[in-house]
């Protein structure tokens, strides 16, 4: 197997259910050695979580597999002697340690940073919680649709009629996650220049916020609270989803060329010279009855051969599809993006993950087996559970 980025790179996770675990298998995926430390006999509480009832009494729910493959499992109670004792020799052979407890609540176990960084001076410590370590909220317990709420994020989404609605999987977590990822890899990269270890803390909620660009960008900026427009992008027009004869069309002609083309190629090349569709800021003032313009023009060829003709014409365009649709893609087999893995305990089942998009000299980043069974390598790390 190729060289990875992270080879080498020795990780304790003491995290659960999403951000943390998302977090985690980024760093496998880029080659570390990832070890979660669970409780024993429970677990990561994403062991119970996912639609199959049986897989949850297994232990070994849908989410759980889908973040934890290539990783390995021992199981330490961190409040006893012995899982002291093997938790801090862990720590000690480390390079990160990820945890995504309430604040402070490892350091009330006896592991704040200063005790941390004595059992490993160059240890890169990350902490994912959802408001950081320190201010007013950050003892208040959240999960991914608290975080939600509180970024803004829920009052931009849907139309003013449906407004506020919750982003449609977990979001907060997965940027909370591959914000910490960022961090770790920074870190890491600073170390190897003769840097120490350092403390990263890390707050879904401004992760989040940051993660919104130009929705806060533009109050910050400019005064000017975004409000909810449903599948239309404030930005520019037309941006959004149209109606085609079998189904919906996204379309993003952000650029005056795009715009042109995409309603020379729709048949309606009298648009551009329609005063108020001439210019960028005129044709978002008159959106509406732009859409309508263009809605007609689509309805007469299926949402597939718009997809086909716009873009070979360098018009950003493409349906939109279901999950099972998006995962069926060409496109993603082509690139690797989906590993087929031995079920955890080696029957006959099969489970399917994903990625991270990213290829390494032209090969897919892949997990090295599935996700561990509970407590699976606890001889390996001389853990008696």
């Amino acid at each position: 197997m190729q060289q990875l980025p992270l080879d080498g790179i020795k990780v304790v996770d003491l995290t659960n259910v999403l951000a943390g675990p998302y977090c985690s298998y980024q760093l496998m995926l880029f080659g570390a050695e990832v070890v979660k430390v669970e409780m024993p006999g429970d677990g990561d509480l994403a062991r119970r979580l996912g639609p199959d009832p049986e897989l949850n009494r297994e232990g070994l729910g849908a989410s759980f597999l889908a973040q934890n493959a290539g990783k390995k499992s021992v199981e330490i109670d961190l409040k006893s002697p012995a899982g002291r004792q093997a938790f801090e020799a862990m720590v000690a052979g480390a390079d990160v340690l990820l945890e995504n407890f309430r604040a402070g609540v490892l350091a009330r176990l006896g592991y704040g940073w200063d005790r941390l960084r004595e059992l490993n001076p160059g240890l890169v410590y990350c902490a994912i919680s959802g408001f950081g370590q320190n201010g007013p909220m950050s003892g208040a317990p959240a999960y991914d649709q608290i975080v939600q709420g509180l970024s803004g994020m829920m009052s931009v989404t849907g139309t003013p009629e449906t407004v506020p609605l919750r982003v449609g999987f977990p979001i907060c977590d997965s940027i909370g996650g591959l914000m910490a990822a960022l961090a770790i890899s920074a870190a890491l990269a600073g170390r190897a220049r003769g840097g120490a270890g350092c403390f990263l803390d890390l707050s879904m909620l401004e992760a989040s916020i940051s993660a919104m660009g130009w929705t806060a960008s533009n109050y910050l900026v400019s005064g000017v609270e975004p409000e909810p427009m449903g599948d239309q992008n404030a930005t520019a027009a037309p941006s959004g989803t149209f109606e085609t004869a079998d189904g919906p069309l996204n379309i993003a002609a952000n650029q005056q060329v795009q715009f042109e083309t995409l309603c020379r190629l729709v048949g309606r090349p009298d648009l551009p010279a329609d005063p108020r569709f001439a210019a960028r800021e005129a044709r978002k003032t008159h959106r509406r009855a732009l859409n309508r313009e263009l809605n007609l023009a689509l309805r007469t060829r299926t949402a597939l051969e718009w997809e086909e003709i716009l873009s070979r014409g360098g018009v950003p365009a493409a349906r939109v599809l279901t999950v099972a649709q998006a995962l069926a893609l060409g496109q993603l087999r082509g690139r690797g993006f989906l590993t087929e893995l031995p079920f955890p305990g080696g029957d006959e089942r099969r489970v399917t993950v994903t990625g991270n998009g990213v290829l390494v000299d032209g090969a897919a980043l892949r997990p090295r087996g599935p996700a561990p069974l509970l407590g699976q390598h606890n001889a390996e790390f001389g853990v008696t559970s």
